[in-house]
């Protein structure tokens, strides 16, 4: 299966199509989003989510933002590229590939603009880094999928939280890659999918995915991923990533940093697979990582039926950090870094 989840439709004046997460699994549509206010509204809705789709999701919202401004003059056309940059991101402030791409996006048009660019030029050129933006990602992907599988015995289970798949990247996704690439390589896993409350990401997507691939899962809620391992059904936790700080500490959809402390007090191994841009060497500690907070409704009125009382006090966090002293290792599209502290992963990153 080829998931497009993200797909940029025609040419210069074309728009972004995404497949609205929010539907899945009962429904699977894509949504056209002809101008910045719609890409916008899917990120922060998450219609589009899944660190990397977020960051590719933001670079093509750069262009449809800018369409209407490529008969403008050329410094009123950059101008409105600060403007879109900066409105994109607002969006959601976790998830470091957001700010990455649309850093790089506006490098592109600082240097467009330099180089004295037509309005209609620098749009081809955007539209044609957006494209880049994507392409690797995908090439990242199936790259950690190679590095990740060869973790993984064959006959094992596996445990993953929240989803790191092609849903939320370009194609094979990160901890999902794994799992894919093992299976295109002959290996049989069972994968232990947690629900991922509040949004249920694990049971909407992930186990959709893995239905997809035909990759045999059983569906747990997240409190039960200590029994499955105690009964040792679980060799292996792999899970995605939304920022990983210079030490190692990693931040990951809520329920994340549990899961971790569970497989370290069990003696197993827990994978982190994402791709270095994943990475935000400016923070020296997950101590610094924004983590997102999120509508009380996700909880008191999941999926629109309310299973709270009214008035309630609610802590909805999206997002929680896992220390690297839990982490086996990380799975990046270089290789796998291991030890996780400071010194391995600044060897890595040295090593360009």
């Amino acid at each position: 299966m080829k998931l497009e989840t993200i797909r940029w439709s025609g040419e210069l004046d074309g728009h972004l199509v995404l497949i609205d997460q929010t539907l899945l699994p009962g429904e699977t549509k894509e949504l056209a989003c002809r101008d910045v206010d719609t890409v916008f509204e899917a990120i922060r809705a998450l219609r589009v989510r899944g660190a990397p789709a977020i960051g590719i999701a933001a670079a093509y919202g750069v262009c449809v933002g800018l369409q209407p401004f490529v008969h403008d003059r050329q410094h009123e056309f950059f101008d409105r590229a600060v403007e879109i940059v900066e409105y994109l991101a607002t969006s959601r402030p976790t998830a470091v590939n957001l700010f990455w791409a649309l850093a790089r996006m506006q490098a592109k048009a600082q240097a467009l603009q330099l180089a004295r660019k037509s309005p209609s030029l620098a749009l081809a050129a955007l539209l044609a880094e957006a494209r880049a933006i994507h392409e690797e990602d995908r090439l990242m992907c199936h790259a950690i999928g190679r590095y990740g599988a060869e973790l993984l015995s064959n006959n094992s289970g596996v445990l993953t939280h929240c989803n790191a798949g092609g849903l939320a990247t370009s194609e094979y996704g990160t901890a999902l890659s794994v799992f894919f690439t093992a299976q295109d390589q002959g290996k049989q896993l069972h994968v232990f999918v947690d629900e991922t409350r509040p949004l249920l990401q694990g049971a909407r997507l992930t186990a959709w995915e893995l239905a997809q691939r035909k990759i045999p899962a059983t569906l747990i809620c997240d409190s039960m991923a200590g029994q499955v391992m105690r009964e040792g059904r679980v060799q292996a936790v792999v899970v995605g990533a939304d920022r990983i700080a210079a030490n190692g500490d990693t931040a990951n959809k809520i329920g994340t940093y549990s899961v971790a402390v569970l497989a370290h007090a069990h003696g197993i191994p827990f994978y982190v697979a994402a791709p270095t841009n994943t990475f935000d060497l400016a923070l020296a500690s997950g101590d610094e990582i924004p983590i997102e907070e999120r509508s009380a409704a996700e909880i008191t009125h999941g999926f629109g039926k309310q299973t709270a009382p009214d008035g309630i006090h609610v802590y909805n966090p999206a997002f929680d950090v896992t220390p690297a002293r839990y982490i086996q290792a990380i799975i990046t599209e270089r290789g796998v870094i291991a030890p996780v502290d400071r010194d391995t992963i600044a060897k890595l990153f040295a090593q360009q």
